[in-house]
């Protein structure tokens, strides 16, 4: 029985690129063997699947063939043993020394990202940055248009504020870790999709700092780092659109052995306000009007962001024409100046006349 990718990675037929790549991301970093509660079998599924489905090529030969089609592990595929993975150029392998492990090389985007992230991308001890926080935050129109500091609360790991950091008992003899013979790293292999594959990866007796000491700390029980509520003070610009981000760098977890911490993302959600209506950096609102108002002129308040404005209603005014109060709108993110304050006039008819009201539009009509 064939498999189902789609299913595999939980998207639908019609999912757009970004979003079964954004699907791979996240069930590789779920089945990953290499991590908690890993699952090789679920691992390899995922990425036939992702090399099927973010090829154009393939996927549409998978949407019309199914499994049976050439690459995907059928009857037509060339190597069994390389099913699904026709996207990898795999003259970029280069067998490491002592013939363990291979170092690999997968270009742009694609499955190697997502190998990045999971070996943390080299370079710093102790691996890649620490993961990111995400926190939403509601704020209203009047902030949008003035901007605002709002204090969030956020739960994340940081520093042990009795060891700082270092997983000792402050006095404990500090020793060098015999395991990693101080790098803070140790080697290790691991059985994939692609092979045998060599990796440095955070020794875990001294948890990527190098050095262990006789006694561990009692507060973070030598971890060097402990969970708790942090508040933190962000600066929403003026401007900001609904469900648009702010990334603070260095606010999220922290980072193991030395590297540094992931990032604070903040999305923002506004508020609606039945008064005003955004239309990029333009706020635009409905006015009625009587019939004298349009045909004799008017001055008017109309309601701002920043509050009242009186309003020119110019002599012959008709149904459905659009004034602008210019500089009235939303600031520019990034940027100088504002968008404008867009009216919509809405000329009301009278339903219901008075005898007098009848006689004085009968006349109208006959001049």
């Amino acid at each position: 029985m064939s498999k189902d990718f789609y299913e595999i990675l939980g998207v639908s037929k019609d999912s757009s690129n970004a979003e079964i790549k954004k699907a791979y991301r996240k069930m590789a970093h779920k089945y990953h063997p290499d991590k908690d509660g890993g699952d090789e079998a679920k691992f390899k599924e995922v990425n036939e699947a992702y090399q099927t489905l973010s090829d154009s090529t393939k996927k549409s030969q998978y949407d019309q063939f199914g499994q049976t089609f050439d690459g995907a592990g059928g009857p037509g595929s060339q190597g069994g043993g390389g099913a699904g993975f026709g996207g990898f150029d795999f003259s970029d392998f280069q067998q490491g020394s002592g013939g363990q492990g291979f170092e690999f090389n997968f270009g742009g985007g694609g499955a190697g990202d997502i190998f990045s992230e999971m070996f943390g991308g080299g370079g710093e001890r102790g691996g890649g940055r620490g993961r990111e926080v995400q926190v939403d935050i509601e704020i209203d129109y009047s902030q949008v248009i003035k901007g605002a500091i709002k204090e969030v609360s956020v739960y994340k790991s940081v520093h042990c504020s009795h060891c700082d950091g270092s997983g000792g008992e402050p006095g404990a003899k500090e020793n060098t870790c015999k395991t990693c013979s101080g790098s803070g790293q140790v080697q290790k292999t691991m059985q994939t999709i692609l092979g045998t594959i060599a990796q440095a990866a955070v020794c875990d007796d001294c948890m990527g700092k190098g050095k262990t000491f006789d006694k561990k700390c009692t507060k973070c029980k030598g971890v060097g780092h402990y969970r708790e509520e942090v508040i933190e003070s962000i600066d929403i610009p003026a401007g900001i659109n609904d469900g648009q981000s702010i990334a603070i760098t260095g606010k999220g977890e922290i980072g193991e052995g030395g590297a540094p911490a992931g990032d604070l993302i903040i999305t923002v959600h506004v508020v609606p306000d039945s008064r005003f209506v955004r239309d990029g950096y333009d706020i635009r609102t409905i006015e009625h009007i009587n019939f004298a108002q349009a045909a004799l002129g008017d001055k008017i308040d109309i309601e701002t962001v920043e509050g009242l404005v009186k309003m020119k209603i110019p002599a012959g005014t008709q149904s459905g024409e659009i004034y602008r109060i210019r500089s009235k709108g939303i600031p520019k993110l990034r940027g100088i100046g504002r968008g404008d304050h867009l009216v919509e006039v809405i000329v009301d008819v009278p339903t219901k006349l008075s005898r007098k009201e009848k006689k004085i539009i009968e006349e109208l009509r006959h001049l």
